[in-house]
């Protein structure tokens, strides 16, 4: 479907969407921890409802109370596969925590799932006791334990998600497990895996995200949960402050460790004025200039970036292009090849993604069924000299649903 955004002042207030990758770590903690896990300021976008789904397969029984996601846990697989919808994170995630079990489970997925690789995980998997099969590195993939524990080696090049799967597997092991990790990527999400996993009454060791010692034997404690706003999704709305006027966003913990609260420091260096509250930001129009930015542990933030870049007095450079090529589109191509339709001037020069600052004129952007795509393109919307027409904005429901909706109370208009 398609949707049109036109230029727009934006002034307005609106509260950050739950976490995605918050709550899908969040849920296998649940399925892990045995008893009843109450999750308060859920996440309902597509990733998080396979997220639940995939718990249930695995033994875990979810319901809705009040707003609040209940989930009576206690690993028991109930079938033999498990569909992550388009969910990396998800796949990569409980491809280790598949492994626990003695039984042979397969995991599918769907639409561009089906063609990121999962040659990552075999290796580690049978290092650490089980039999893993797939399609030449791609879905379907089938995993069959249990998980023993042990030494393996990890590459992190690519994304930590697999990581995170075996930090959270590996405390359940019968034994000790040491994994040396190489080239590790997106370090903030490991730190964010890490505090899960203490919420949740579980202890790993980081020696400089490079060794990590997980002690087997470990059990995970039930608990009351709060999922925390998501940074990602809310940097395209702040973006659309920077540009256009004045946002404020509520429900962000300034102190997370989410690595796209790193927004802040590209705002900064951008001209924009950053005000802090408690657990509110907000982010007024200034003097919009120039900015350099390394976004190789944080590759969401390119969408709201390049936009950004392009209202910007000068030529900016993003670093971190190597990081978007496994992503729902390919994401650097994407950010070309749309943008450049309604006048922005990008390139790429190896590693770096160069934006040329002028502004953007309108035209019609096709979002690549990539939901970072529809919500770049409604941003550059804000300041264009005409409307800019979105082809496919309803992907943007993979991660945050209420975007549109959100938008149009910062100020945006819109005209499906």
């Amino acid at each position: 479907m398609d949707l049109t955004v036109y230029p727009s002042q934006i002034y307005g207030v609106v509260t950050a969407n739950p976490s995605k990758s918050h709550m899908q770590r969040a849920i296998v903690a649940g399925l892990l921890a045995g008893g009843r896990t109450v999750i308060s300021n859920p996440s309902f976008c597509e990733d998080s409802k396979a997220a639940l789904n995939v718990a249930m397969d695995l033994g875990a029984k979810v319901e809705v109370e009040n707003k609040r996601v209940v989930i009576s846990g206690g690993f028991d697989p109930v079938g033999n596969m498990l569909n992550c919808g388009e969910s990396g994170l998800g796949l990569r995630m409980f491809s280790a925590i598949a492994a626990l079990s003695g039984k042979e489970i397969t995991l599918v997925g769907q639409g561009t799932l089906k063609s990121r690789s999962v040659a990552m995980i075999e290796k580690p998997l049978t290092d650490l006791g089980a039999r893993v099969t797939s399609k030449q590195g791609k879905l379907p993939v089938t995993v069959r334990g249990p998980l023993t524990g042990g030494k393996a080696t990890v590459d992190g090049s690519l994304s930590s998600q697999f990581l995170t799967g075996l930090l959270m597997a590996l405390p359940l092991a019968e034994k000790d497990s040491e994994l040396i990790v190489n080239d590790l990527k997106s370090r903030f999400y490991i730190d964010l895996t890490i505090k899960v996993l203490k919420d949740f009454g579980i202890e790993v060791i980081n020696n400089n995200y490079e060794h990590f010692f997980v002690q087997g034997g470990q059990s995970y404690r039930s608990r009351e949960y709060k999922i925390e706003g998501d940074w990602s999704g809310s940097a395209f709305l702040m973006v659309a402050g920077a540009v256009g006027g004045e946002v404020e966003v509520k429900n962000l913990d300034i102190g997370s460790s989410q690595a796209d609260r790193r927004i802040l420091d590209v705002l900064e260096q951008f001209g924009a004025r950053i005000a802090p509250g408690v657990n509110t930001i907000r982010v007024t129009k200034a003097e919009m200039k120039l900015f350099n930015f390394d976004a190789t542990d944080s590759p969401d933030l390119f969408p709201p970036l390049v936009v950004l870049a392009s209202y910007a007095k000068g030529k900016s450079r993003i670093k971190g292009v190597s990081r978007l090529a496994g992503k729902e589109s390919n994401r650097a191509e994407a950010l070309v090849e749309e943008f450049t339709k309604v006048g922005m001037k990008i390139e790429t020069d190896g590693d770096d993604m160069i934006v040329y600052g002028g502004g953007v004129t309108g035209g019609t952007i096709d979002s690549r069924n990539d939901h970072r795509i529809a919500m770049a393109a409604a941003v550059a919307g804000v300041g264009a000299g005409g409307s800019i027409n979105i082809q496919g904005y309803e992907c943007i429901n993979k991660s945050y649903p209420d975007f549109f909706t959100d938008y149009q109370k910062t100020g945006g208009k819109i005209n499906e």
